[in-house]
């Protein structure tokens, strides 16, 4: 519990470091005049959005969880283990929501090979929601389809790796016949890729795309919204092309999420292409990260902590607590 917890306030000092560094390169008198003007309507229709989103995702789990054949499960129960995967939002790829797997098999019984995978699911269909948002926003914009295109090659090399057998194969055969802990664990991960084809198989992808496309499209809007709260008009496309560039971007790029990276991106791309004013940009840019990233690690901590009132002993041993910090 206590790696957990330093890795979680570590992150959270990197957020406010990082939005330091903005505020001091905008400028603090700027983005104090940008905010005097603001409509904070627009801020609570973009913390509405994205909880839409969450809702969205919410579906998506349900769904994957059907498809493993994983039931008896009481909605209320699946809704607190879903959402308590946001404690680790801050986390690289937004790894750590397999921390969700954990909980519900210390709550549920579950083991947490057949659930884990559900995350690179989920991760496939949000990359592939990003990029139909990017292609969108990007007719008739010059270099939107770089973006789509790497987001593709990404999204095909996982599809590629889950659906042909062979290598993952031979892999496992390979890890049990070495000695030790690597041939210990081989027949979890071979439990793991079995659910993980049926999951990530195209047949099982379409719907939940469409939800990503969906829940991150509402994202997209909430970014456009604050902008025009600031008196600032922006396309509602180009808007939803710069949030999801910057999605992407910090998806791809390895560090606790996203951090820095997203942030650079929104702001530049509001600046130099959408001439949005430095003051206004910075702080569209630190709202809409409190509405989307920020908001999704209060509302994990919120539903874990209903979660410990109907499981007490939940956590008590170690066991979540233990995923987190290893991720």
């Amino acid at each position: 519990m206590k790696g957990f917890l330093r890795k979680l306030i570590v992150a959270m000092l990197l957020g406010v470091a990082v939005y330091g560094v903005f505020v001091a390169w905008a400028g603090y008198r700027d983005i104090r005049a940008s905010l005097t003007g603001f409509r904070w309507s627009a801020f609570a229709l973009a913390l509405g959005l994205a909880s839409a989103n969450y809702g969205l995702r919410f579906l998506k789990w349900e769904y994957y969880l059907a498809r493993l054949d994983i039931r008896g499960i009481p909605k209320l129960d699946s809704l607190l283990v879903f959402l308590s995967g946001f404690v680790l939002t801050v986390t690289p790829g937004k790894v750590g929501e397999v921390f969700k797997s954990a909980v519900l098999a210390e709550t549920h019984g579950v083991a947490a090979t057949r659930t884990a995978p559900i995350v690179v699911a989920e991760r496939l269909t949000d990359v592939i929601g990003v990029i139909a948002l990017i292609v969108v926003g990007s007719l008739g914009f010059s270099g939107g389809l770089l973006w789509a295109g790497i987001g593709s090659v990404a999204v095909a090399a996982g599809l590629v790796f889950v659906i042909w057998r062979a290598p993952g194969e031979a892999l496992l055969r390979l890890m049990q016949r070495r000695p030790g802990r690597l041939a210990r664990i081989a027949p979890k991960l071979r439990e793991a890729f079995d659910s993980l084809r049926i999951v990530a198989s195209p047949g099982a992808l379409l719907w939940p795309s469409f939800l990503s496309i969906l829940g991150w499209g509402g994202e997209g809007v909430a970014l456009w919204l604050l902008v025009r709260g600031f008196g600032v008009d922006v396309p509602a496309p180009l808007a939803m092309f710069f949030y999801a560039t910057a999605t992407l971007a910090g998806a791809v790029i390895p560090v606790p999420g996203g951090l820095g990276v997203a942030e650079a991106m929104i702001q530049e791309q509001l600046v130099r292409l959408a001439r949005v004013p430095h003051g206004a940009a910075t702080s569209s840019m630190i709202l809409i990260r409190f509405a989307t990233l920020w908001w999704a690690v209060v509302v994990g901590f919120a539903a874990l902590a209903l979660l410990r009132k109907r499981f007490p002993q939940l956590m008590r041993d170690g066991a979540s607590a233990e995923v987190a910090a290893q991720r």
